[in-house]
Formats: structure tokens, sequence, C-alpha cells
């Protein structure tokens, strides 16, 4: 029982911050470029693991193959996907059609999961995943923009699904054993020697210094990138991937709630029902099999 409480605050957790991460990004943008923020992102990063790592002291990995298998997993989640992702958003793919396509990860998943994992759904739980899908899409379709779909946002945010649902289920499978802290500190350091000269060589690096970068930079890195991430990765060590996956249906619900707080965007009818509707699709995958 107490096991399952943690847990459940735990995911409510990453869901928050993970709803909260987009308008933090969305502020970032505004500075530096993709590949640019990102740096910036990894080096406050690794700066603010120092500390934490030389108080710990966690296990490093055992050898070169837990090293390697670390390390891919990292470029999977923290440079592929945030890269597209950012890298979306940044040639003018909008909003709601990058949230709608990044929640076709739990979709996705799912059948990974159930083909190459072993992981057996029920009915139910399969239905979960399409309705969940289906409620992201009518909370945001007040927000979709057709004219913004252009091919080199499309391809990006590909490349970002691609990345995160490769990485979720890599770092299942091979890193199930290593250490979360130590294991963030290696994947921001081989991450940020990927991107850093992306940015050089393709924003020269530009930033317009000021504290809503640095607001932006330090929320998306400690509450994202280390503790989020990390509940991430102890809730797939507890459950089924697809049932974890499926708490990111969720997120674009406190992205809606939070611009409602801070720009007074008022959600339609629409967005409230698929609200419902996301709520009662992750309730499906998140129920135990009878």
């Amino acid at each position: 029982m107490e096991r399952q409480w943690a847990s459940g605050l735990l995911a409510w957790y990453f869901v928050a911050v993970w709803g909260s991460g987009f308008l933090a990004t969305k502020v970032g943008l505004q500075y530096a470029g993709p590949f640019t923020l990102l740096s910036l992102r990894y080096i406050f990063g690794l700066i603010c693991l120092v500390p934490v790592l030389l108080v710990m002291r966690p296990a490093w990995p055992k050898s070169p193959l837990e090293l390697f298998h670390i390390l891919v997993a990292g470029l999977l989640m923290h440079a592929i996907q945030l890269g597209g992702s950012h890298s979306a958003q940044y040639l003018g793919l909008s909003a709601g059609a990058t949230a709608l396509i990044m929640a076709a990860q739990p979709l996705i998943t799912a059948a990974i999961a159930w083909r190459w994992l072993g992981e057996r759904l029920a009915p139910a739980q399969w239905t979960g995943v399409l309705v969940g899908l289906a409620g992201v899409t009518l909370v945001i379709w007040h927000k979709l923009d057709v004219r913004a779909l252009g091919l080199g946002g499309l391809v990006a945010v590909t490349v970002g699904l691609a990345g995160v649902t490769a990485g979720t289920l890599y770092q299942r499978a091979f890193c199930r054993h290593a250490n979360l802290w130590s294991g963030a500190f290696l994947q921001f350091a081989v991450s940020l020697a990927v991107l850093a000269p992306l940015a050089s060589a393709y924003e020269d690096a530009r930033v317009e210094w000021g504290w809503q970068l640095a607001a932006s930079v330090a929320f998306l890195v400690i509450f994202a990138s280390i503790f989020a991430v990390n509940a991430l990765h102890t809730l797939m060590r507890r459950g089924q991937a697809t049932r974890v996956t499926s708490l990111l249906y969720l997120t674009p619900i406190f992205a809606v709630a939070l611009e409602f707080l801070m720009f007074g965007e008022v959600p339609t009818l629409l967005t409230v029902f698929g609200i419902a509707v996301t709520c009662a699709g992750v309730g499906l995958v998140s129920a135990r099999k009878s």
C-alpha cells in the first residue's frame, strides 16, 4: 500500500511538471535556439548534479557495456527527443500539433511492448490507449493550425517522438539497475557533447540573457530533466511500460490549466470534454488486468 501511495505521488509529479515544461520551453525558445537552449540546460544540469554526486557517492557503471547502454538511453531521451520537439516548435509547428503527435507515444509503446517485451494488455487497456489519444486530440483541437504543419517541423517532431519512445523502452530494457543520479550525469554529459556543436554550427550559440531565460532553464533542469525523468524511470521499473507512459496523455491537461491561470485562455467546452475522455482512457490503461 505504501509503495502504491509513493508511486501515485511520483506519477502526479511527473504529469504536472511535464505539462508545465511546455510553457517553460516556450519561454526559453524566445531567448535561444533549440540546441543552444538545450546546451544551457545540460550545462546547468551538470553543475547541479556535481554536489549531489559528491554527497551521495552513487554507484557508477560497472562495465563498458553498462556505460554504453546508459549513454544510448541518454541520447535517445535527452538529445533526440528534446532536440526534435524543441526544433519543431522553433520551426513554427503549432503547440497543438506538436502535443498531438507526441501524444502518440503511449500507442506506439503499447504496440512495441506487446510485440517485443512480452507485455499483455487486456482489451480494456488497448481501448484506454486509443481513448486517451482521442481525448488529447479533443483537448488541443482548438489550438491546431493546419497552416503551421510545415515539413521541417513535422520531421523534427517525428524524430522527437521516435526518441522518447525508443529511449523509454531502452532504459527499461537495458538500464533497470543503473543508478539514476550517476546515470543522469552521464546522460547530460553525452547529450551536451552532441548538442553543443550543433548549437555552435547552426545557431552560433546566440543567447539573449534575461531572468526569464534563467528561470526557464532552472525549471527545466531541476524539476523536469532531473526529478521528473528520474520519477518516470522509477515508475517504469515498477510497472508496465504502457501503463506508465499513458500518463503522458494527462500532460496537455496541465498545460491547458496553466495557460488559463497565467494567460487567461479559457478552455472551450470541447477541451473540458476532452479532459474527461483523456482521464477515462488513462484509467482504463492503468486498471489492473482481471
